[in-house]
């Protein structure tokens, strides 16, 4: 039988980002932190954690957290039932969920989802954000319990659920599209006007100019890995960008922002991946998750 204070080592480690940190989370020191975990490591015969700056978790290592973060659940879940059996300390017994999100997700509809949830239970997110075609890598990796993602198949060891469409307009502000847009919306006007850009992953931009002008332009960039920026800078007239219908709603019909082509719209699929799991906390996180995201989300 596995030590479940190794484990408890192991994940703080993980968590935390290093032994110091994982020492005062856990109330113990440095030394006892790093005892528990050499244990566990000579016993299984393998390194759990990848020592640096920070310390992050080896294949081994987060299968071991994944096992602590279910068995978490299932205390949480027990201390309903036997409310005698509680554990007492800081955390007050409550779960922690690792979950793998897409930041347009994150910045409209599922902070709600979050709320609703922790409302009913004692729970800690350990959100994990990536782009929506890159956060079903975490499970595959067993680094999440759960992700919002564009990704269709499910995961081996996964159920997968289609929540709805996110959808995006190309929107900037009135100058800026006096400024580079007087002509209209053309290829030739879209390679002078500067866009805005998540990161390396994101192609909302590229994909709607591709539909727009039917082949490949190599607009101006600013990349900038913000949702809300994405808006501050749209409405400051730095540049255009790719932003969720039901975030920029207010300034469309306040006349602050415009939409470059009217109705021209990418909408986006999401689905929710999630370990398939027996564990019940789980399973209501997954049915919140869908309601929430149901009410948002369009078909």
């Amino acid at each position: 039988m596995l030590d479940y204070s190794s484990l408890a080592a192991v994940a703080a480690v993980v968590h935390e980002g290093s032994f110091e940190h994982a020492a005062r989370a856990l109330k113990v020191t440095p030394s006892a932190v790093s005892q528990r975990v050499k244990q566990l490591e000579e016993r299984l015969g393998c390194v759990l954690i990848i020592r640096g700056q920070p310390c992050r978790a080896s294949a081994a290592g987060r299968l071991l957290c994944r096992h602590i973060e279910r068995v978490g659940m299932l205390e949480y879940d027990l201390n309903l039932a036997l409310p005698k059996a509680a554990r007492t300390g800081a955390d007050e017994g409550r779960a922690s969920l690792r979950i793998a999100v897409n930041a347009d997700s994150l910045g409209t509809w599922f902070l709600a989802a979050m709320k609703t949830f922790i409302n009913e239970e004692a729970a800690l997110f350990d959100v994990a954000l990536d782009d929506e075609e890159h956060t079903a890598e975490w499970l595959r990796n067993s680094e999440v319990l759960a992700a919002v993602t564009s990704v269709s198949e499910a995961v081996p060891g996964c159920d997968c659920t289609y929540l709805g469409r996110l959808s995006y307009t190309a929107v900037a502000s009135p100058d800026f599209v006096r400024r580079y847009f007087s002509a209209g919306v053309n290829a030739a006007s879209l390679k002078l006007a500067p866009c805005l850009t998540f990161n390396r992953k994101d192609k909302l931009q590229r994909q709607w100019i591709h539909r727009t002008c039917l082949h490949h332009i190599d607009a101006p960039v600013h990349w900038l890995p913000s949702t809300q920026a994405f808006v501050d800078a749209t409405l400051a007239g730095i540049a255009w960008g790719m932003n969720p219908v039901s975030l920029v709603q207010p300034q469309l019909r306040a006349g602050t922002l415009v939409e470059l082509i009217p109705g021209n719209m990418l909408a986006v699929a999401l689905y929710w991946q999630n370990a398939r799991l027996p564990v019940p906390m789980l399973q209501r996180l997954t049915q919140t998750v869908i309601a929430v995201a149901q009410s948002s989300l369009t078909d």
